[in-house]
């Protein structure tokens, strides 16, 4: 048997196909005018009423099918979207490319979600000489809401919410305007007009999604095609320590293909390191005197940071040195047996170096340097020199691509590539051989006009398509020290990644005693809950800021288990996960419970629960539209601050006082306990963070 939930699925994109064409039908049946009054218009009028009901029929159909794809979540935003899409096509048909704004409605009491477009479309109407009332808009959006699967009611906003809203726009001075395809709408023409239709969820439809969840996992919702996804990330040069600079590329990226896969992308990790040049011939030429013997015995090379700085002292003051690194390199790219050995012992000793770092952070890259594209660089600069776009400068060749005022230097005045050829040809590579869908590059901001001009060359020589190929730059700022500049040892070097993260364990484990968790754990656990805080509180540190800005790197803010921090997250972590544990109710009963149990979501805060756990996927989506991870860091730290909301106002568990006896269990509540762990677990892995069950 195959998938259903690929069957279903397929099934309602067919259906949705068909919906489309009838729908096209219909509307092309209303105008008899435009088919001549003869013989056959009743005849098309009855086909039209027929028409109609196998319409309503299939959008019933779909509905119900909707309702049984329970093995996945469901993104309610994307869902709201698509009805109030519907509504605003019937209400005004005529009206190309109308405005569509969802959100989540931020006051409670005014509702759960909200539907934003009545006033944009107000202003696109009158742009075509049409002045309707932003308020009659959103009536003839409220009558053509179909029927559907969650929504309770819908309402237009009042003049009390708005005069709320104006002040608050007032007091901020600012005109609040929203984008809408290919125009500026502004709203302060229209400022008390109400304009928002606030809706109200079914909380029985909600309280079925948590049970779905509950017996099915945390599920991303299907796919409409499985693309393959290329990040290039991490990327650090051998014979050279990672240092802190390439903490975040490593983190943030990691974190990106944790995304994709676990939206069931086809994800490809590729560690893009700087394995070829000409340090090598200096590198090697080192070797030799060094270890001349280096071709049958493998040379005790320990500290390669320090052999890199005395082949580049030699480098540097010795003339005949730099003449014999010079043929190093001729000899090395002429691919002679001897040095592409010395070549090799060089790269496997960064390597371990490297995987030393991967291993702690939890890591997984595949390996894809510079020397993998040194063939293909020749086959790309022949294939801009055949379209005739190539230019002569001084030596140089170049290449300008459209509306960039930097050009790309494919081949050097002394024939040698350059980063520029070598990044043109891997992402040839990964368009035509990988044929990837989104390739996307972590690196720091600084490198951004650079991929600017790749990826305007590449389109301009016709490699891809940006409306069909998403391929992108995900910059990121710096990391600070906590005097504000570039985080540096007191000597004034650039900090060892390892030398960061063994520092991170050492403070972690201070933390952990200092609140006498060694004397509670065993030993085991009580390493576990080291490396967990060590190496998760240094990655939530990185994203749980905005990627685009710089951020302070301070380990006593990231050990600290108050506030947005890892410390307090894994905290809560493990106390949500104890409360069913010191309850004595295992999986199974867990299980069991949501088989049987409806999850009730009457009290504020169960209900306020419930909606923030739901949101998971459209947060999921927004994610993956701009490559924000902080959005995901918030988002948990609103669940769990949401929990203790509910935990302190619901006794999941009452006990006798005096005694400390369990009188009663609230499994429904057990089950908003167990829906919140599994949110928070779920989270904790896109990140890259490892969460223990006792801390």
């Amino acid at each position: 048997m195959g998938d259903p939930v690929a069957e279903y699925s397929s099934r309602l994109q067919q259906q949705e196909q068909e919906i489309h064409s009838l729908t096209a039908e219909i509307e092309s049946l209303k105008n008899p005018q435009s088919l001549g009054l003869s013989s056959h218009l009743d005849g098309l009028r009855e086909e039209n009423a027929k028409l109609k009901y196998r319409l309503n029929i299939l959008k019933r159909s779909l509905q119900e099918e909707r309702s049984q794809c329970s093995k996945t979540m469901m993104n309610i935003n994307q869902r709201l979207q698509e009805i109030f899409g519907e509504a605003i096509r019937e209400a005004w048909p005529d009206l190309e490319n109308p405005p569509l704004a969802v959100t989540p409605n931020q006051q409670a009491k005014f509702g759960d979600y909200q539907c934003n477009s009545a006033m944009a479309m107000a202003q696109m109407m009158k742009s075509k000489g049409l002045k309707v009332n932003p308020r009659e808009i959103a009536e003839k959006i409220q009558q053509n809401i179909p029927d559907n699967e969650l929504i309770e009611k819908t309402e237009i906003a009042g003049p009390g919410f708005f005069f709320f809203f104006g002040l608050y726009m007032a007091v901020g001075n600012q005109l609040w305007s929203i984008t809408t395809t290919d125009r500026r709408v502004d709203l302060s023409s229209s400022f008390n007009h109400p304009r928002f239709i606030n809706v109200h969820l079914k909380r029985s439809f909600v309280s079925k999604l948590l049970t779905n969840m509950l017996l099915n996992g945390v599920q991303p919702p299907p796919l409409e095609s499985k693309k393959k996804v290329v990040v290039d990330f991490s990327s650090p040069n051998i014979a050279k320590e990672m240092h802190v600079g390439h903490l975040r590329s490593t983190i943030i990226g990691d974190s990106m293909c944790r995304l994709f896969e676990f939206l069931g992308y086809d994800v490809l990790r590729l560690n893009h390191v700087g394995d070829w040049g000409t340090q090598f011939g200096m590198l090697i030429a080192h070797l030799q005197d060094k270890f001349p013997n280096y071709l049958t015995v493998s040379p005790p090379i320990g500290d390669l940071q320090a052999f890199y700085k005395e082949s580049k002292k030699r480098f540097d003051e010795e003339e005949d040195f730099k003449k014999r690194a010079y043929q190093c390199v001729v000899k090395l790219q002429s691919k002679d047996p001897a040095f592409i050995k010395g070549w090799n012992l060089i790269c496997d000793v960064s390597r371990n170096e490297f995987q030393k770092v991967y291993n702690c952070l939890d890591i997984q890259i595949i390996e894809r340097g510079e020397s993998f594209y040194q063939e293909k660089m020749i086959a790309v600069v022949k294939e801009f020199e055949a379209k005739g776009l190539v230019e002569m400068d001084e030596g140089r060749k170049i290449v300008f691509a459209p509306g960039q005022q930097i050009p790309l230097t494919v081949v050097k005045s002394d024939g040698g590539y350059t980063y520029d050829t070598s990044d043109l040809a891997a992402l040839r590579q990964r368009l035509f051989d990988e044929k990837a869908d989104i390739i996307i590059y972590v690196t720091d901001s600084g490198q951004g006009t650079h991929f600017q001009v790749v990826f305007a060359a590449a389109q301009m020589i016709g490699w891809y398509d940006p409306k069909v190929t998403r391929v992108e730059h995900a910059g990121f700022g710096v990391v600070l020290g906590e005097d504000k500049k570039k985080f540096k040892t007191r000597s004034g070097d650039t900090v060892r990644l390892m030398d960061l993260l063994d520092e991170g364990l050492k403070r972690s484990m201070d933390k952990l005693k200092e609140k006498d968790r060694d004397k509670v754990l065993s030993t085991e656990e009580l390493t576990k809950a080291q490396h967990s805080v060590a190496f998760g509180c240094i990655k939530y540190a990185d994203l749980s800021h905005n990627r685009i800005n710089d951020y302070v790197f301070s380990f006593d803010k990231m050990l600290d288990d108050r506030g947005n921090t890892a410390a307090y997250l894994l905290y809560a972590f493990t106390r949500i996960r104890s409360i069913a544990r010191l309850a004595n109710i295992d999986e199974v009963a867990l299980r069991k419970a949501a088989e049987t149990t409806d999850v009730l979501l009457q009290h504020d805060k169960e209900w306020k629960l419930g909606k923030c756990l739901i949101r998971f996927p459209e947060i999921l989506q927004k994610i993956l539209d701009d490559l924000l991870l902080h959005t995901l860091c918030d988002y948990l730290y609103e669940l769990a601050t949401t929990f203790t909301e509910f935990y302190d106002s619901c006794y999941c568990i009452e006990k006798d006082r005096r005694t400390g006896e369990v009188l009663k269990v609230n499994m429904w509540r057990m089950l908003l306990c167990d829906a919140t762990a599994a949110i928070m677990a779920k989270g904790f892995d896109i990140l890259g963070i490892n969460p223990v069950s006792r801390m």
